[in-house]
């Protein structure tokens, strides 16, 4: 048991608290994501039918986070920071996220004009790296990995205990570094909640939807006053008819996979998240399957998306598309 001293000396200096509340805000450069300046503090709510390539932009922003700006003199242009992934739909793929990590770091060791002509090519054809080239990807990678930190929860109980001792684990893992985490990342959430919640009231028949909600949202402010991050959240539409869209599968990670019906996926964005959690989130955006074929040439068998700014409004829509060398913007 902790003596009184050990409860009144801080952990950290003056410098090192300072260092960390005042954080600089990030140039997040990840599509669909660039059109907002984004901060360590602020809400992100990534809303979209099943697939809609929500768990890809997780995918894209936590590569970015976990690369560094700048390795053994090649430039990455990462933040070198750690992610916390919280996978509620415990069907994320990691060799998707490995896939995606090697090819950034190969692109970034290849000839610039190389990098241009390289989006349809296959991993594969560059296998023939030479073997110090390899062992140097490969340390690269290692300590990338080491950067993802990933937790499963299965029911909302697991959802909230990890919520409530996230900051003893961040600060377990940071004695002896000085890496801080930097992205909070929450892989549909309130699908979990919705359809888990009623399953688990013979346990706690006082649980539900607006006292969990409002539990979680106390801890992660909480969290956030001590661990500043920039929370994304991706959450599932719901249809007039009061039920969530999604597919039978979960997060395609063929691009063939990522096909669906785009007529099916036309439906006007109903909120349905108690109040405390609207007033919570600061940033919203919206994703939905587009009717058109991508203009490039080079990304016809790729599945294209619209996205849109709801908070803050734009007004104005912006296509990408997924390909199995990650997301790309269609101009």
């Amino acid at each position: 048991m902790a003596t009184p001293a050990e409860w009144i000396n801080g952990d950290e200096s003056a410098k090192e608290m300072l260092s960390r509340v005042l954080t600089e805000r990030p140039f997040l450069l990840i599509p669909p994501l660039h059109r907002v300046p984004l901060r360590v503090g602020n809400v992100v709510e990534i809303v979209g039918p099943s697939p809609s390539a929500k768990t890809q932009i997780l995918i894209q922003a936590a590569i970015s986070s976990i690369l560094p700006k700048e390795w053994k003199g090649v430039h990455y242009g990462g933040l070198e920071r750690k992610v916390l992934y919280i996978d509620l739909d415990c069907r994320f793929d990691v060799e998707r996220l490995s896939h995606l990590l090697k090819h950034r770091i190969m692109s970034a060791n290849r000839p610039i004009n190389k990098i241009n002509t390289e989006l349809n090519e296959n991993l594969q054809e560059h296998d023939e790296m030479n073997n110090q080239t390899a062992i140097y990807d490969e340390e690269l990678f290692l300590a990338c990995m080491k950067r993802f930190l990933y937790v499963r929860c299965y029911n909302s109980y697991e959802f909230l205990a990890t919520l409530k001792t996230l900051h003893y684990r961040l600060q377990k893992g940071r004695k002896g570094k000085s890496v801080a985490a930097h992205f909070l990342m929450i892989d549909r959430w309130t699908l979990n909640l919705m359809t888990r919640v009623a399953t688990n009231t013979y346990l706690l028949k006082s649980l539900s939807l607006q006292s969990v909600v409002e539990t979680v949202v106390k801890e992660i402010q909480k969290l956030l006053l001590v661990q500043p991050m920039l929370l994304l959240a991706t959450k599932a539409t719901i249809l007039g008819d009061g039920e969530f869209k999604r597919s039978l599968g979960r997060a395609p990670q063929n691009t063939s996979d990522l096909r669906t019906t785009r007529s099916s996926q036309k439906h006007t964005y109903k909120e349905y998240m108690p109040s405390v959690w609207q007033l919570f989130i600061t940033h919203r955006i919206l994703l939905q399957v587009s009717d058109d074929d991508p203009a490039d040439g080079r990304h016809q068998d790729a599945s294209t998306y619209v996205c849109e700014w709801l908070l803050p409004s734009l007004g104005f829509s912006e296509k990408f598309c997924v390909t199995n060398l990650g997301l790309f913007m269609v101009t």
